[in-house]
Protein backbone atom coordinates (compact mmCIF):
# COMPACT_ATOMS: atom_id res chain seq x y z
CA UNK A 1 0.00 0.00 0.00
CA UNK A 2 2.66 2.21 1.39
CA UNK A 3 5.37 0.62 -0.61
CA UNK A 4 6.01 3.15 -3.29
CA UNK A 5 5.53 6.56 -0.70
CA UNK A 6 8.09 8.68 0.17
CA UNK A 7 8.12 7.94 4.15
CA UNK A 8 10.18 9.97 6.63
CA UNK A 9 8.74 11.47 9.86
CA UNK A 10 4.99 10.24 10.56
CA UNK A 11 2.86 7.73 9.05
CA UNK A 12 -0.71 7.07 10.47
CA UNK A 13 -2.82 4.16 9.65
CA UNK A 14 -5.79 5.00 12.15
CA UNK A 15 -7.20 7.98 13.51
CA UNK A 16 -10.18 7.41 16.03
CA UNK A 17 -11.81 11.46 15.19
CA UNK A 18 -10.88 10.98 11.09
CA UNK A 19 -14.22 11.02 8.91
CA UNK A 20 -13.07 7.14 8.25
CA UNK A 21 -10.73 6.01 10.64
CA UNK A 22 -11.41 2.56 9.14
CA UNK A 23 -10.98 3.04 5.68
CA UNK A 24 -8.19 0.38 4.98
CA UNK A 25 -8.76 -1.70 7.87
CA UNK A 26 -10.93 -5.17 7.65
CA UNK A 27 -12.90 -5.89 10.94
CA UNK A 28 -14.01 -9.13 12.20
CA UNK A 29 -17.09 -9.36 14.83
CA UNK A 30 -18.05 -12.06 16.64
CA UNK A 31 -19.72 -11.53 20.19
CA UNK A 32 -18.33 -8.31 20.16
CA UNK A 33 -18.43 -5.21 18.81
CA UNK A 34 -15.88 -2.56 17.21
CA UNK A 35 -17.69 0.90 17.01
CA UNK A 36 -17.03 4.67 18.01
CA UNK A 37 -18.00 6.04 21.10
CA UNK A 38 -16.67 9.30 22.94
CA UNK A 39 -14.51 8.35 25.63
CA UNK A 40 -15.25 9.71 29.35
CA UNK A 41 -11.58 10.72 29.62
CA UNK A 42 -10.77 12.83 26.57
CA UNK A 43 -14.23 13.60 26.01
CA UNK A 44 -13.48 12.85 21.98
CA UNK A 45 -14.35 10.01 20.17
CA UNK A 46 -11.90 6.77 20.05
CA UNK A 47 -12.32 3.32 18.68
CA UNK A 48 -13.62 0.78 20.69
CA UNK A 49 -12.75 -3.10 20.17
CA UNK A 50 -14.73 -5.20 23.02
CA UNK A 51 -15.42 -9.01 22.47
CA UNK A 52 -15.54 -12.37 24.98
CA UNK A 53 -12.87 -13.66 23.08
CA UNK A 54 -9.85 -11.68 21.95
CA UNK A 55 -8.91 -14.33 18.50
CA UNK A 56 -12.46 -13.27 17.05
CA UNK A 57 -13.21 -10.01 17.47
CA UNK A 58 -10.37 -7.32 16.07
CA UNK A 59 -9.51 -4.89 13.01
CA UNK A 60 -6.45 -6.22 10.68
CA UNK A 61 -4.81 -3.77 8.06
CA UNK A 62 -4.46 -3.47 5.13
CA UNK A 63 -8.41 -4.24 4.65
CA UNK A 64 -7.27 -6.66 1.41
CA UNK A 65 -5.44 -10.46 2.88
CA UNK A 66 -3.75 -10.10 -0.67
CA UNK A 67 -2.06 -6.86 -0.02
CA UNK A 68 0.83 -5.47 2.65
CA UNK A 69 1.65 -2.57 4.03
CA UNK A 70 4.84 -1.94 2.75
CA UNK A 71 5.92 0.63 5.50
CA UNK A 72 9.96 1.18 6.07
CA UNK A 73 9.57 3.30 9.06
CA UNK A 74 10.80 1.35 11.78
CA UNK A 75 8.54 2.29 15.26
CA UNK A 76 4.89 1.71 15.38
CA UNK A 77 3.45 3.74 18.38
CA UNK A 78 -0.41 3.11 19.35
CA UNK A 79 -2.45 5.04 21.63
CA UNK A 80 -4.54 2.72 23.44
CA UNK A 81 -6.62 3.31 26.58
CA UNK A 82 -6.50 0.14 29.14
CA UNK A 83 -10.00 -1.49 29.52
CA UNK A 84 -9.06 -4.11 32.14
CA UNK A 85 -9.88 -7.13 30.20
CA UNK A 86 -7.62 -9.35 28.20
CA UNK A 87 -6.22 -7.50 24.94
CA UNK A 88 -3.73 -8.26 22.10
CA UNK A 89 -2.10 -7.05 18.98
CA UNK A 90 0.00 -8.60 16.13
CA UNK A 91 2.42 -7.18 13.73
CA UNK A 92 3.89 -9.29 10.65
CA UNK A 93 7.25 -7.87 9.55
CA UNK A 94 9.60 -8.62 6.35
CA UNK A 95 13.25 -9.32 6.82
CA UNK A 96 16.67 -9.36 5.00
CA UNK A 97 16.27 -12.88 4.82
CA UNK A 98 12.91 -12.55 2.79
CA UNK A 99 10.92 -14.40 5.92
CA UNK A 100 7.54 -13.16 7.55
CA UNK A 101 7.82 -13.03 11.10
CA UNK A 102 5.20 -11.82 13.69
CA UNK A 103 5.18 -10.37 16.54
CA UNK A 104 2.01 -10.58 18.93
CA UNK A 105 1.71 -8.87 22.52
CA UNK A 106 -0.49 -9.68 25.61
CA UNK A 107 -1.53 -8.90 28.40
CA UNK A 108 -2.07 -12.69 29.65
CA UNK A 109 1.10 -14.42 29.48
CA UNK A 110 4.46 -13.76 31.45
CA UNK A 111 6.82 -14.97 29.22
CA UNK A 112 8.52 -13.99 25.91
CA UNK A 113 8.81 -17.14 23.40
CA UNK A 114 10.89 -17.08 20.05
CA UNK A 115 9.71 -19.58 17.31
CA UNK A 116 10.92 -19.58 13.76
CA UNK A 117 8.03 -17.39 12.12
CA UNK A 118 6.35 -16.03 15.29
CA UNK A 119 7.76 -13.99 18.83
CA UNK A 120 4.78 -13.65 21.21
CA UNK A 121 5.27 -11.25 24.27
CA UNK A 122 4.13 -10.20 27.48
CA UNK A 123 2.99 -6.61 27.91
CA UNK A 124 1.32 -4.55 30.97
CA UNK A 125 -0.70 -1.68 30.19
CA UNK A 126 -1.11 0.95 33.13
CA UNK A 127 -4.24 1.88 34.21
CA UNK A 128 -6.02 4.50 31.59
CA UNK A 129 -4.36 5.82 28.50
CA UNK A 130 -1.00 4.43 27.26
CA UNK A 131 1.34 4.91 24.38
CA UNK A 132 2.85 1.72 23.50
CA UNK A 133 5.98 2.08 21.37
CA UNK A 134 6.89 -0.63 19.50
CA UNK A 135 11.12 -0.35 18.02
CA UNK A 136 10.21 -3.19 15.37
CA UNK A 137 13.70 -3.30 14.16
CA UNK A 138 15.75 -3.78 17.47
CA UNK A 139 12.88 -6.81 17.86
CA UNK A 140 13.78 -8.43 14.73
CA UNK A 141 17.55 -8.16 15.15
CA UNK A 142 17.40 -9.21 18.54
CA UNK A 143 14.98 -12.26 18.43
CA UNK A 144 15.89 -13.75 14.69
CA UNK A 145 19.39 -12.32 14.18
CA UNK A 146 18.38 -10.47 11.22
CA UNK A 147 17.77 -6.88 10.26
CA UNK A 148 14.13 -5.55 9.45
CA UNK A 149 13.03 -4.75 6.18
CA UNK A 150 9.40 -3.17 6.38
CA UNK A 151 5.88 -3.44 7.87
CA UNK A 152 3.39 -6.06 6.18
CA UNK A 153 0.38 -6.02 8.45
CA UNK A 154 -0.77 -4.77 11.56
CA UNK A 155 -3.86 -6.50 13.73
CA UNK A 156 -5.40 -5.23 16.93
CA UNK A 157 -7.37 -7.44 18.71
CA UNK A 158 -10.33 -6.79 21.94
CA UNK A 159 -10.38 -5.40 24.60
CA UNK A 160 -9.24 -1.84 23.94
CA UNK A 161 -9.72 1.35 22.98
CA UNK A 162 -7.97 3.12 20.07
CA UNK A 163 -6.73 6.85 19.70
CA UNK A 164 -4.10 6.80 17.20
CA UNK A 165 -1.96 3.69 15.13
CA UNK A 166 0.81 5.52 13.56
CA UNK A 167 4.63 4.37 12.44
CA UNK A 168 7.63 6.89 12.90
CA UNK A 169 11.32 7.26 11.62
CA UNK A 170 12.38 7.53 15.48
CA UNK A 171 11.11 7.97 19.04
CA UNK A 172 9.76 11.72 19.39
CA UNK A 173 9.81 13.63 22.62
CA UNK A 174 6.53 14.96 23.56
CA UNK A 175 7.77 18.29 22.73
CA UNK A 176 8.24 17.21 19.49
CA UNK A 177 4.76 16.00 18.22
CA UNK A 178 2.70 17.66 16.03
CA UNK A 179 -0.63 18.24 17.98
CA UNK A 180 -2.85 16.03 16.11
CA UNK A 181 -0.85 13.56 17.63
CA UNK A 182 -1.11 14.41 21.11
CA UNK A 183 -3.74 13.23 23.16
CA UNK A 184 -5.52 15.95 25.08
CA UNK A 185 -7.72 15.65 28.30
CA UNK A 186 -11.04 18.18 28.97
CA UNK A 187 -10.86 20.47 32.27
CA UNK A 188 -13.51 21.64 33.29
CA UNK A 189 -12.79 23.37 36.67
CA UNK A 190 -11.17 26.73 35.24
CA UNK A 191 -9.94 27.21 38.14
CA UNK A 192 -7.77 23.85 38.66
CA UNK A 193 -6.52 24.83 35.03
CA UNK A 194 -4.30 28.27 35.91
CA UNK A 195 -2.79 26.41 38.48
CA UNK A 196 -1.34 23.98 36.37
CA UNK A 197 2.68 24.28 36.31
CA UNK A 198 4.60 23.89 32.99
CA UNK A 199 5.65 20.59 33.81
CA UNK A 200 2.03 19.14 33.88
CA UNK A 201 1.51 20.52 30.60
CA UNK A 202 0.03 23.69 28.50
CA UNK A 203 -3.32 24.97 28.59
CA UNK A 204 -5.02 25.40 25.38
CA UNK A 205 -8.22 27.78 25.12
CA UNK A 206 -10.49 29.27 21.84
CA UNK A 207 -8.27 31.83 20.45
CA UNK A 208 -11.60 33.77 19.55
CA UNK A 209 -13.60 33.69 22.94
CA UNK A 210 -14.58 36.87 25.40
CA UNK A 211 -12.61 35.35 28.73
CA UNK A 212 -15.12 34.03 31.48
CA UNK A 213 -17.82 33.34 28.60
CA UNK A 214 -16.43 30.88 26.71
CA UNK A 215 -18.63 27.59 26.65
CA UNK A 216 -15.90 25.38 24.78
CA UNK A 217 -13.96 23.37 26.84
CA UNK A 218 -10.23 24.21 28.23
CA UNK A 219 -8.13 21.42 27.82
CA UNK A 220 -4.31 19.90 28.71
CA UNK A 221 -1.81 17.64 27.62
CA UNK A 222 -2.77 14.40 29.20
CA UNK A 223 -0.03 12.48 30.59
CA UNK A 224 0.66 9.04 28.66
CA UNK A 225 1.70 6.54 30.38
CA UNK A 226 4.47 5.46 27.80
CA UNK A 227 5.33 1.68 26.90
CA UNK A 228 8.44 1.22 25.33
CA UNK A 229 9.47 -2.46 25.37
CA UNK A 230 13.27 -3.91 25.00
CA UNK A 231 14.12 -7.61 24.24
CA UNK A 232 16.50 -7.13 27.57
CA UNK A 233 13.30 -6.86 29.41
CA UNK A 234 12.05 -10.41 29.06
CA UNK A 235 13.33 -14.01 29.73
CA UNK A 236 12.59 -15.81 26.35
CA UNK A 237 12.46 -19.34 25.73
CA UNK A 238 13.50 -20.14 22.32
CA UNK A 239 11.71 -23.31 19.93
Amino acid sequence: MFKNTFQSGFLSILYSIGSKPLQIWDKKVRNGHIKRITDNDIQSLVLEIEGTNVSTTYITCPADPKKTLGIKLPFLVMIIKNLKKYFTFEVQVLDDKNVRRRFRASNYQSTTRVKPFICTMPMRLDDGWNQIQFNLSDFTRRAYGTNYIETLRVQIHANCRIRRVYFSDRLYSEDELPAEFKLYLPVQNKAKVSQLSSEEGQTVSCRSCVPGKCSVLQVQLQSLSVLTWSMEDFYIIRS
